[in-house]
């Protein structure tokens, strides 16, 4: 798919979102059970979804959450429920939806004091500090947010008392639910008025800011950075953690240069990415253009996408980091730097990651756990301390705090951008400095993403393929050595394949939101190989859908 010739322009404002028409179709417009995309559908992060498309309505809201309080219910979580919200125009409606069937089921619920914006990271980094020690009364969580989706989308996730992304059974579980509260015209949702739900004596005005502000110097040198005067660039791009970075910048003596620090969701501000949408993705050089343009001016800069669970890294040796890159450096500097982790502590890692993270753990002696997409499968590994580094190649990633325990179980982007800062504070060097040095230990290695078409039923098809659907031979002039259709830690389906061979590899997975698959490439020889790669990626998959029946 080429690149739009908007690509990495200012947005015009013809292409900005209808707020005021958004917000009207989330509550005038009703979807239709008998069609697909209109019913609950969890994804990797939560249900997503458009009030324009009939896939995120407030009738799916009263469903969703009256399915969590139900699904609390089942297992007797009674703790509080910490409910954040980030800046998209469909976020404060559903926020006050779900808010309205909370209350009426009389769940205690924490929300941001003065009505605020809360990021992802933080709503996990709450239930933890709130579960750490306890047995019983456990809290929950829910996110308002479609990440960095585009600003006519909307979002609806839900954190379990492990604090991260909730497992595939829970969500299943909601999903279930809600679609059966659904087909009942949400007879079954108790629902009280708003004006009585922000009054009600469960709902509890919260602190979010101070206690995760307060807590950043269990798990980055803040005391480095300070020292090292660095002159930082913040771009919030409009998200839910603008009003964080005054009280970091306050509270460690930071010299923080914030940009785009408040809400506006039509998100007018932005420069258009790659397809000719605005896209708040923090990885992509086209929505980054501005901040891109910006490096000179600091010592380093970051970005984040509107729940602030992503990171994008500015240095001015480099620009934008490739996500990969990153994080190969960070898992070479936090496992020789943090001497109070676990010596068996692992690297976690999604199998359509860089190789070079695979280099990076071999070379510090640390078993490498290789999962499917999706932060959930790293949670487990958080919490008892055996993974001291989770993270994913879309930019998104959370780590141990010094003293080997956990900090979220959710990806962090801040701790990602303050990780960045102490990096370059202690060893004197950029992360794009320190990647060229981990090339001169391991070799270059190009690696990148495409968007190819694909129909329904060629996606149905790539989702559940078999590895014999896949010819033996040669991948760009390489014996193929393995063909994968489960993940190497825990042999789960990752929804896809991943062809390797000795020189590189390829992943192929179908995207649940569009009408296209995604391969991921990766050559150890250099970019003319990788472009091999890839035609090789798609002549395969072609194969593949002519041996299940279907037209090219």
């Amino acid at each position: 798919m080429g690149v739009h010739h908007l690509a990495g322009k200012p947005a015009p404002k013809e292409i900005l979102v209808n707020v005021q028409a958004l917000i009207d179709a989330y509550y005038s417009l009703h979807p239709d059970m008998n069609v697909a995309s209109h019913r609950v559908s969890f994804g990797t992060s939560g249900h997503r979804g458009s009030s324009f498309s009939y896939g995120f309505n407030e009738d799916h809201i009263l469903a969703i959450t009256q399915a969590i309080c139900d699904y609390k219910k089942e297992l007797a979580i009674d703790g509080p429920l910490f409910m954040g919200k980030d800046t998209h125009a469909l976020s404060e409606p559903a926020f006050r939806t779900a808010l309205e069937v909370l209350a009426a089921n009389a769940v205690t619920v924490m929300i941001q004091e003065g009505g605020g914006f809360t990021p992802t990271p933080v709503i996990s980094h709450a239930i933890l500090d709130y579960n750490r020690g306890r047995q019983s009364s456990l809290s929950d969580g829910i996110v308002v947010t479609p990440s960095h989706n585009p600003p006519e989308d909307g979002g609806f996730k839900y954190n379990p008392p492990s604090g991260g992304p909730a497992d595939t059974n829970i969500t299943a579980w909601i999903a279930t639910r809600a679609n059966k509260i659904l087909e009942g015209r949400n007879a079954l949702v108790r629902r009280i008025p708003f004006e009585r739900a922000i009054k009600a004596p469960t709902t509890t005005r919260y602190d979010y800011i101070g206690p995760y502000v307060e807590g950043l110097s269990s798990i980055v040198n803040m005391n480095a950075i300070s020292s090292a005067g660095l002159k930082l660039g913040a771009d919030a791009l409009g998200g839910a953690g603008f009003a964080f970075w005054p009280h970091i910048a306050q509270r460690y003596r930071l010299d923080i240069e914030l940009m785009h620090g408040k809400a506006d969701p039509t998100f007018s501000f932005m420069t258009v990415d790659h397809d000719g949408k605005i896209r708040m993705d923090c990885s992509s050089p086209y929505a980054m253009a501005g901040l891109i343009g910006l490096r000179d001016r600091f010592d380093l800069a970051f970005g984040n996408d509107p729940d602030f669970d992503r990171h994008g890294i500015v240095t001015k040796t480099g620009g934008l980091m490739n996500p990969n890159h990153y994080l190969a450096v960070a898992i070479e500097y936090l496992f020789t730097t943090r001497d109070a982790w676990r010596k068996d502590t692992s690297v976690g890692k999604t199998l359509v990651s860089s190789s070079m993270i695979d280099r990076v753990a071999h070379s510090l002696n640390r078993q490498l756990v290789e999962v499917p997409v999706g932060f959930k499968w790293f949670v487990k590994g958080l919490i008892d301390g055996s993974l001291g580094f989770g993270g994913e190649e879309s930019a998104g990633a959370s780590f141990l705090r010094t003293d080997g325990t956990v900090w979220t179980t959710d990806k962090d982007g801040i701790i990602m951008d303050l990780l960045a800062a102490e990096m370059m504070a202690v060893r004197g060097k950029d992360p794009s400095e320190v990647y060229h040095g981990l090339e001169a230990q391991f070799g270059t290695f190009a690696y990148e993403r495409m968007d190819v078409p694909a129909s329904p039923a060629q996606k149905a098809v790539l989702g559940k393929i078999s590895p014999e659907l896949i010819p033996k031979g040669e991948l760009a002039g390489d014996a193929i050595q393995s063909v994968l259709t489960e993940a190497p830690a825990n042999q789960a389906p990752f929804g896809g394949i991943k062809v390797i061979t000795g020189e590189g590899w390829f992943a192929a997975r179908p995207s649940g939101t569009e009408d296209i698959y995604k391969v991921y490439a990766e050559s150890f020889k250099g970019a003319e190989h990788l472009k091999q790669l890839q035609e090789g990626a798609r002549d395969l998959i072609n194969q593949a859908f002519v041996k299940a029946g279907l037209v090219r």
